[in-house]
């Protein structure tokens, strides 16, 4: 596995009356989402002095920020580059201005959200938008419904091929309960489209989980556990979409935190890991594998679910209350 991804800095544009220089650039039209990697990027603004270190401005991929030891470098950066044609990094024109290290909270800092899964700049992380088409999704939708659930504390479940023990976080890999439903055959027959990223097309799946989320009902930060599984999980989004956030734990404790009780899913303030989120459209394709799949913790946020009327201030923009008029 190579080395952790650079952590998202956060900067932001110096403020009124303060001085506007600083050794810390925000570089536009710029990151691995336009094909630039950080370290080609490191190489070409380390002619004008010596970087400390290029991250991402954000989730988008294509902002970073490109941190100099000295002022005088930035600021000779920053007149050389911005706002023109940069030959060595593929002649984009660079958006270029000061940055400032933010020291407000992580509880009010926004996470962005990306819709494309190489904004995330997570190894092994791909996401086949319209993997099945509405017509599919129908006919999955109905199959499955005919089919007999289990019922957990917040969602029901179905389990084909084994029987994962929520528990354990584990399976029984002597007990098979079978071969995979034939409802699924239609999705298993388009594994040729995993080719492109090097999963052979000829892979072997043989564990389904089934997951029904009602409004608001989420999922806990984990990792599919290694023993369990071998190294391709797949996730099919059908009826609709989600946020999904991925956490990767930068001295991995996140074992002997969750073992003494810490609250994983809610603690935004712990600088101890790195954020990312997408939005994961209905009939799309997630695929984990290597890094993504091993070394990030992925996760549904919980949303609670209103079940009185909205009695806000802004009638005119309220579906509830224009409900109730009609």
């Amino acid at each position: 596995m190579g080395p952790s991804p650079p952590k998202p800095s956060r900067f932001t544009r110096p403020k009124v009356g303060e001085s506007q220089s600083s050794p810390n650039l925000y570089v536009a039209n710029c990151g691995p989402a336009v094909g630039l990697s950080y370290d080609t990027i490191a190489s070409v603004f380390g002619t004008f002095g010596e970087v400390k270190a290029v991250n991402p401005a954000d989730g988008s991929g294509v902002r970073v920020i490109v941190s100099y030891a000295e002022e005088g470098s930035a600021r000779n950066a920053l007149e050389s580059l911005h706002a023109r044609p940069c030959l060595q990094l593929g002649g984009r024109f660079l958006h270029i201005q000061y940055s400032f290290l933010q020291t407000r909270s992580l509880v009010n800092d926004p996470l962005p959200v990306a819709l494309m899964a190489s904004e995330l700049n997570i190894p092994g992380l791909h996401l086949l938008h319209d993997f099945v088409s509405l017509e599919e999704e129908r006919e999955l939708i109905a199959a499955v419904d005919e089919m007999p659930w289990n019922n957990l504390s917040k969602r029901r479940v179905q389990h084909y091929g084994y029987e994962f023990c929520y528990e354990t976080r584990n399976i029984n890999a002597k007990k098979k309960l079978g071969e995979l439903p034939s409802f699924v055959f239609p999705v298993l027959k388009k594994q040729s489209m995993f080719a492109k990223y090097g999963i052979p097309a000829d892979v072997v799946l043989d564990q389904l989980t089934v997951n029904e989320y009602p409004p608001g009902v989420g999922l806990s930060p984990h990792i599919d556990t290694h023993s369990a599984f071998e190294g391709l999980i797949l996730s099919l989004s059908l009826a609709g979409p989600c946020i999904m956030e991925f956490r990767r734990y930068e001295d991995g404790d996140w074992n002997s935190k969750a073992s003494l009780g810490f609250d994983m899913e809610n603690s935004k303030t712990d600088s101890n890991f790195v954020r990312r989120a997408i939005h994961l459209p209905p009939r799309s394709m997630l695929m984990l594998f290597g890094e993504a799949r091993y070394a990030w913790h992925h996760y549904i946020p919980h949303h609670k679910v209103r079940t009185n009327p909205c009695n806000c201030d802004f009638p005119h923009h309220c579906d509830s209350q224009r409900d109730r008029t009609r």
